[in-house]
C-alpha cells in the first residue's frame, strides 16, 4: 500500500511539473485575452524558464508582462466605488441600468482574474459619452458662464489679420515655462541612479522659435539634436533614502499662430513617386493600420472626393462628430488605437489624431503626428494635433479633438481647426512611437507619445504612479 501510494504521488508531481507538457504561446495568449492575468503573468515565467530564446523574446515576453500589470493599475475602481459616483445624479441607480451603460461603451469596464474592475475614470466618463446623463449631470450642476475662453477673441483676430495681409501666419505669443518632474521617496533604492527625460520645445519648426533654456536644476544635462521627433533634456541623478528626487528645467519659447484659406482653391496633384508622399500616407503597425473597417469608413464618409482639403475636412469633421472626448486609458496597454476608437464610440485627443491620420493616409492625403500641450490660459494641458500636406502648399496645421465651432456664425471660425492653429502651443513631438535620446533601455510609460517625461533605473521603467509632474506658464 505504501509502495502504490508512492506511484500516486509521483505520478501527480510529474502531471503537475512544467515536463509533462511545456507552456505554449498559445495558452499564453488564451489566458491573457481572457482577463486571466495572474495566470498569464505564471505561464509566462514559466516559458521563460523552459526556454532557451533570444534577448528580444525576453523582452516582449516581459513587456506583456507589464502592460498587464499597467491595466491593472487603469481599471482599479470596483461596484461599489462607481456606484457612489453616480448616485449623485442617479439616487436610484441599478445593476439593470449599469450593464445598460456598460453594453453602449458609455461605463468601460474589465474582467481581470474573473472580477470586474472599472476604468479609473468611467465614472465620470459616463456624464460625457450617455446623453442622458450628460444631460441631467448639467440640470443638477447648473454649472456657471464662467470667463470667456481667450479662443473667443484669438481666433477671429487671427483669421481677420491673415485675411487683410494675405499672409498664413499671425504675430506670435512667448512664454516662459517652468516644469517640474518629482520621483516619490523610496520609489528605487537608494544609491540607485534614476535616468529622467523630460520635454523641451523643437526648433524645427516654423511655428516655435526663439527657443531659450534659462535654467536646470543640474550641471549635467543633453538636449536632444533637432533632427529627434521626440524633443528631451535628458539628466541623472543618484537617489537618497526617504527623498523625494526632483528633475526641474525653465525656458522660454515663442508660438504663432497659423491660418491657411484653402476654402475655394484648387490643390496640384501630388508627387506621388516623392519620399514625403511615400512616408506620410504609409501605414504605420499597430496604430495606423487600413483595416477593412478603415476602408469601410472611407469609403461612406469621403466616397468620391478628390480635392485633397475637401477629404481632409469630410474626415476632420466626421471625427470630430462622431466621437466625444472622454478620458483616456494609457495608450501603451491598447493594441490599435484607432480600432479601440472605432469599437468604444470616443477617444481622447491622441485617440482621435491617430484615426484622423490613418483615415488621411488611406486616401492618399499626407498626413503627419504632432504633439506637445495646449498652453491657452486657464486651460493647459498634455495635447495631440497633427498636421497635412497640400502640394504647392506645404504642411498645414489642424486638430481633431478642437473640432468644429460650434458657436461661430463665420465659417472661417467655426471650422478654424480644420486648417489652422492657435498661438497657445507647445510643440515637442514631430511623430510618435520613436526612440528618445539617449535611447530608453525599458518599456517607455508611454511608447507612443511623449508629454509628461520618462524614468528609468537599471531595475526597470518607472511607471507613473511612482512620481509626479508639473508646470507652470508665464506669458510675456
Amino acid at each position: 500500500m505504501k509502495h502504490f501510494s508512492i506511484l500516486v504521488f509521483s505520478a501527480l508531481l510529474y502531471a503537475c511539473s512544467p515536463q509533462s507538457g511545456k507552456v505554449s504561446r498559445a495558452q499564453i495568449d488564451a489566458e491573457e485575452d481572457a482577463g486571466n492575468f495572474t495566470k498569464a503573468t505564471h505561464l509566462i515565467d514559466l516559458y521563460l524558464a523552459e526556454n532557451d530564446l533570444p534577448a528580444d523574446s525576453i523582452y516582449d515576453l516581459n513587456v506583456r508582462k507589464d502592460v498587464m500589470h499597467r491595466i491593472r493599475i487603469d481599471f482599479n475602481k470596483d461596484t461599489e466605488s462607481v456606484i457612489e459616483y453616480i448616485k449623485k445624479y442617479y439616487p436610484d441607480v441599478d445593476d439593470e441600468m449599469l450593464v445598460k451603460w456598460e453594453n453602449s461603451k458609455a461605463l468601460e469596464y474589465k474582467i481581470i482574474d474573473g472580477q470586474k474592475w472599472y476604468f479609473d475614470r468611467a465614472a465620470s466618463n459616463l456624464f460625457r459619452l450617455d446623453k442622458d446623463a450628460l444631460n441631467r449631470k448639467a440640470e443638477i450642476d447648473k454649472p456657471s458662464e464662467g470667463k470667456v475662453s481667450v479662443l473667443e477673441t484669438h481666433l477671429p483676430e487671427i483669421v481677420y489679420a491673415l485675411i487683410k495681409n494675405g499672409k498664413t501666419q499671425a504675430s506670435p505669443v512667448k512664454m516662459r515655462v517652468k516644469y517640474e518632474l518629482t520621483l516619490k521617496p523610496n520609489a528605487v533604492p537608494d544609491g540607485e541612479t534614476v535616468r529622467c527625460w523630460l520635454p523641451y520645445p523643437r526648433e524645427d519648426n516654423r511655428r516655435q522659435s526663439n527657443v531659450k533654456l534659462l535654467s536646470v536644476n543640474d550641471s549635467n544635462y543633453v538636449i536632444a539634436p533637432v533632427q529627434c521627433p521626440h524633443r528631451t533634456i535628458y539628466m541623472e541623478k543618484t537617489a537618497k533614502k526617504d527623498e523625494p528626487l526632483k528633475f526641474a528645467i525653465e525656458f522660454s519659447y515663442q508660438h504663432a499662430p497659423e491660418w491657411f484659406n484653402l476654402q475655394g482653391k484648387t490643390a496640384q496633384s501630388y508627387d506621388t513617386q516623392s519620399e514625403l508622399y511615400k512616408t506620410y500616407t504609409a501605414e504605420r503597425p499597430p496604430h495606423i493600420v487600413f483595416t477593412d473597417s478603415i476602408k469601410a469608413i472611407s469609403e461612406r464618409i469621403v466616397g468620391n472626393e478628390t480635392d485633397p482639403y475637401r477629404k481632409v475636412k469630410k474626415i476632420w469633421e466626421w471625427v470630430d462628430i462622431t466621437f466625444p472626448w472622454a478620458g483616456a486609458r494609457e495608450y501603451s496597454t491598447i493594441a490599435n488605437i484607432p480600432q479601440y476608437v472605432l469599437e468604444n464610440g470616443h477617444g481622447d485627443c491622441g485617440q482621435v489624431t491617430l484615426l484622423f491620420l490613418t483615415l488621411a493616409r488611406y486616401n492618399g492625403i499626407p498626413a503627419r503626428w504632432q504633439s506637445g500641450f495646449m498652453m491657452h490660459p486657464g486651460s493647459k494641458n498634455l495635447h495631440d494635433w497633427s498636421e497635412f500636406y497640400i502640394e504647392g502648399t506645404g504642411w498645414v496645421p489642424m486638430d481633431e479633438s478642437f473640432g468644429v465651432n460650434a458657436y461661430a456664425d463665420n465659417d472661417n471660425i467655426k471650422y478654424f481647426y480644420s486648417n489652422g492653429m492657435d498661438a497657445y502651443r507647445w510643440i515637442v513631438n514631430s511623430d510618435f512611437s520613436q526612440p528618445l535620446f539617449p535611447n530608453k533601455i525599458f518599456l517607455r510609460s508611454d511608447n507612443v507619445d511623449f508629454q509628461r517625461g520618462e524614468l528609468e533605473w537599471r531595475g526597470g521603467n518607472i511607471y507613473y504612479n511612482q512620481w509626479n509632474w508639473t508646470f507652470d506658464v508665464e506669458y510675456e
